[in-house]
């Protein structure tokens, strides 16, 4: 008896990482599973990370999987330029793992992802440093995949003209913490947030990218819309307005938030 019980385990592994790798099902789905897992094989979590999440809820997410102390998720995140780095997806961890394993485990997926995005000649000269930036800003921003690419080619105007970009996500990033909560909403006065995220008070991209972007955010970034649009804006059923002038903007903003 004691043969097959723990063949079975092993089995049960490779039958769900197979799912996940091969057959690319719901990760959502795949996480349900996770307590049939754990009665599987007690030493391997279901850790799914979902896409847009900043660095500290990351931690949370993967700190509370596998148990970990508070030190051990300050260690996880503690790590410079780090944010952005962590691919989303459903991961199969040991349960045992320490924080310095599991961030090299995430990198290393990040690396894999991002080398298979698909880059223009025209953009091959812009870093993966500010692409990550857009990325993470697109997948904030966005109210799914089909707008991502419009706000990437709105983004891009607006560096090209050297414009502020004046994106609400930047604020949230700014002002966000554990206790008032990671993406709070952006009020008017938030906009003078003495901080160097305030994509309102300076020119140019954030000291570092905001959130964790999917692959769908970060192929949207060296791929850009074409558009004359320098503004946007989602209306209340998420769908999303684009102007070529501050005049038409405001008309948006009449028609579709007032």
């Amino acid at each position: 008896m004691k043969k097959y019980f723990f063949v079975f385990p092993a089995i049960f592994i490779l039958f769900i990482s197979s799912l996940i790798l091969y057959y690319r099902f719901d990760p959502s789905l795949l996480a349900k599973i996770s307590f049939y897992l754990d009665l599987a094989n007690p030493y391997v979590r279901i850790v799914r990370i979902q896409e847009g999440l900043r660095k500290e809820e990351v931690a949370e997410v993967v700190g509370d999987k596998l148990d970990w102390s508070e030190k051990e998720k300050e260690d996880f995140i503690n790590s410079a330029n780090i944010e952005g780095h962590f691919f989303p997806k459903t991961y199969l961890i040991y349960k045992d793992a320490d924080p310095s394993t599991v961030r090299t485990t995430m990198l290393d997926e990040f690396g894999v992802q991002i080398s298979k995005v698909k880059k223009p000649k025209s953009k091959q000269i812009i870093s993966e440093d500010t692409a990550l930036k857009i990325a993470s800003i697109i997948q904030r921003e966005a109210a799914g995949k089909s707008d991502m690419n419009l706000i990437s080619g709105i983004i891009w105007n607006r560096i090209f003209k050297g414009m502020k970009l004046q994106v609400d996500a930047t604020l949230q990033y700014a002002k966000g913490s554990e206790e008032d909560g990671w993406w709070g909403e952006v009020t008017p006065v938030d906009k003078k947030i003495n901080s160097s995220y305030n994509t309102y008070l300076h020119e140019g991209l954030p000291p570092s990218a905001i959130a964790n972007p999917g692959i769908d955010a970060i192929n949207a970034a060296y791929n850009p819309q074409k558009t004359k649009c320098m503004f946007y804006l989602h209306d209340k059923k998420r769908r999303i307005h684009c102007a070529v002038t501050y005049e038409e903007h405001k008309k948006n903003i009449e028609t579709y938030l007032r």
